[in-house]
């Protein structure tokens, strides 16, 4: 396996499974297998002057409608992040899963959480990182939210993205591939289950689903480094 720079962009759910353990998993398996995976992280996009909005919209607008060579509003491009880094591994937060009905005029330029909309910035987003054959990305599915922080109509709504993400969205014998965190928080269910969440009212994970999640998705990133991200489990177990 040759030498890796991985950059892990994320919020607050990202920070919290990323504190379960995951420089230290590295930094275990890279002494036991003699190997050079290096691993960092970056809040992504920052609180100011972007905002704290990591959706589908956000990184359309981003790495789609401002791409290039400069950042925007203080944010890296993929044309720059692919100069430093091999392997870029991005998610959204679980707000992501307030899926409002659909109106009947989908708009790439709108940041309404619909399907709609969602699949268009995906379908963009898709063709752009399709654009860098030598970095491979790695996206997150999920985080969904505890039952009392959302309606059984977004969730299902919500539900519908991700089966599509997965589904029709992700092909095989590209540059991207999924870690399925969807799944693993809410067990094939609608919603991120109460035991993994940080109290019934906030859709955080917990510390015990954090330490369980971590070497799932550190597997899964090195099933995906060895060439084996499309014969894999999309959720890093065995």
């Amino acid at each position: 396996m040759k030498k890796h720079n991985i950059i892990f962009l994320h919020h607050s759910t990202g920070n919290v499974i990323w504190k379960g353990g995951v420089p230290e998993w590295f930094a275990s398996y890279n002494a036991s297998n003699k190997t050079d995976i290096k691993i960092t992280e970056q809040a992504f996009p920052k609180k100011v002057p972007y905002g704290w909005k990591n959706y589908p919209y956000d990184y359309w607008k981003i790495w789609v409608k401002n791409a290039g060579n400069m950042p925007y509003l203080e944010e890296p491009t993929l044309e720059m992040l692919t100069k430093e880094y091999d392997v870029i591994i991005f998610k959204h937060c679980f707000p992501v899963t307030d899926v409002e009905a659909d109106t009947g005029t989908p708009d790439i330029t709108s940041n309404e959480m619909t399907l709609e909309n969602f699949k268009l910035q995906y379908n963009a987003l898709k063709q752009k990182l399709h654009q860098f054959p030598g970095t491979t990305f790695i996206l997150w599915t999920g985080p969904a939210q505890v039952k009392n922080e959302t309606n059984e109509e977004n969730a299902k709504r919500a539900k519908i993205f991700f089966d599509w993400v997965k589904n029709t969205w992700n092909e095989n014998n590209d540059n991207i591939y999924l870690w399925d965190f969807y799944e693993l928080e809410t067990e094939r269910g609608l919603y991120l289950k109460e035991e993994y969440a940080a109290a019934s009212d906030d859709s955080h994970p917990n510390e015990l689903f954090a330490k369980k999640a971590c070497p799932l998705f550190c597997q899964r990133i090195i099933d995906v480094i060895s060439g084996k991200g499309a014969q894999t489990n999309l959720t890093g177990r065995p």
